[in-house]
């Protein structure tokens, strides 16, 4: 490939791929059985250009490849009321990695889906909360891939042996004991966003080992606790005692290592984490969001429960997150249509973080999602109010910040 024989593309790749790789302290290659691109979002000419070479020079991956959101809703850009000029380039640049052969998933959760891996398997992922679950929920192998080397890495059918494809890298580095946590609290879906923040926030780079969880979590438990910790750091692998596949117990966490000295994890910490989460001083409202990462199913029908015979204030924007593919079974099943009658807006393929779908002069957004909460304020341009999920649906009809912090007292 590197000589091309195998055409331009190919070459082109795997010169992007022999060049990074030392960065990595490779010294060799490892053959990966799936990618995941997250390089298909529209930041720019640059971007564009480059998968439109690649596309031109013949590109085609090798092996199955997911694609992550886009900058549009590709079936209602319009409606939505997206700049066409905008829209194009995003649209472009989308189709551009379907003709190397990507498959049309454009989701930030492709774990959710059928191109979830399987404990063990060496892939290529990009896309932060992505990276986080595969690694840590399923127990598949993959480094943080950025932009371009990730479709590299899908061309080639190789990445980097180095760093977490490696079983001597794949121990915990951090202790964390969490302490003085009622079994009640670890019961609400907003004390996960919370607990994966902290953990980014005090083990950036490491791999933390998180001991004294009361429950197992839910998958999409799991998803928000990897989105966060992702996001307030760089953690690409967390393991929880009791809960993830390479951590049954914290001598395996450890790889069977001598464990480092336990820090623990107070209530009080994490009371003030979720505070962190708001920026916003006010009580006035503007955007309320869901799904970041996409929500699941299961995410969608609870929305729908709470919002079931009730409507939006006037002037709040909803939006549910989500993929096509689930987009189109909650249209089946009747949930869209509840979600719609409550003033709710649906998009799939994409999210407010990367499309500009914020009305303009919104504020304050409020969201059950850290990931939102963390964006807001540099790539949407409001401030954030962290909330649960009943908080943020509240709110929406209230038109004003609703909160209740008291199961968190």
């Amino acid at each position: 490939m590197l000589a091309g024989e195998a055409g331009e593309a190919p070459r082109l790749a795997m010169s992007i791929l022999s060049r990074v790789a030392p960065l990595y302290r490779a010294a060799s290659l490892i053959e990966v059985s799936r990618a995941h691109v997250d390089g298909c979002i529209y930041e720019g000419e640059a971007g564009l250009a480059f998968a439109e070479r690649l596309a031109a020079a013949g590109g085609k991956v090798r092996v199955p490849t997911s694609l992550n959101v886009v900058s549009l809703d590709r079936a209602r850009w319009s409606q939505l009321g997206q700049d066409a000029t905008f829209a194009d380039r995003a649209r472009r640049l989308g189709e551009a990695y379907l003709a190397m052969g990507a498959k049309p998933s454009f989701t930030c959760a492709p774990y959710q889906t059928d191109e979830s891996p399987a404990f063990g398997e060496q892939i290529a992922w990009s896309e932060s909360n992505a990276v986080a679950f595969a690694n840590s929920v399923i127990g598949a192998r993959t480094n943080r891939y950025g932009d371009y080397l990730d479709i590299s890495c899908a061309i080639t059918g190789r990445a980097p042996a180095a760093g977490l494809h490696l079983s001597e890298n794949r121990r915990g580095t951090h202790w964390f004991q969490i302490h003085g946590v009622s079994e009640s609290l670890e019961e609400r879906a907003d004390f996960y966003p919370v607990l994966g923040y902290l953990l980014g926030s005090l083990c950036p780079s490491g791999i933390p080992v998180v001991d004294g969880l009361q429950r197992n979590p839910s998958d999409d438990d799991l998803k928000s606790l990897c989105a966060a910790a992702a996001t307030s750091g760089a953690i690409a692998l967390l393991h929880l005692v009791g809960v993830t596949p390479e951590a049954s117990t914290l001598t395996e966490a450890f790889g069977g290592h001598v464990k480092p000295a336990a820090r623990t994890i107070s209530l009080a910490e994490l009371q003030r984490t979720r505070r962190s989460l708001t920026t916003s001083s006010t009580y006035s409202l503007d955007v309320v969001a869901f799904g970041s990462p996409h929500s699941s199913l299961a995410e969608c029908r609870e929305l729908a429960a709470l919002t079931r015979g009730r409507s939006a204030a006037t002037g709040i924007q909803v939006f549910v997150t989500t993929s096509a593919a689930v987009r189109a079974i909650a249209d089946r099943v009747g949930i869209l249509a509840e979600l719609e009658r409550f003033g709710a807006t649906v998009t799939a393929d994409t999210c407010i973080a990367v499309a500009p779908l914020v009305k303009s002069g919104a504020r304050v957004l409020m969201t059950n999602s850290a990931k939102y909460a963390h964006y807001g304020p540099g790539l949407i341009g409001v401030e954030s109010v962290f909330g649960s999920t009943e908080e943020c649906i509240e709110s929406a009809v209230a038109g004003k910040v609703v909160v209740d912090s008291g199961a968190w007292e």
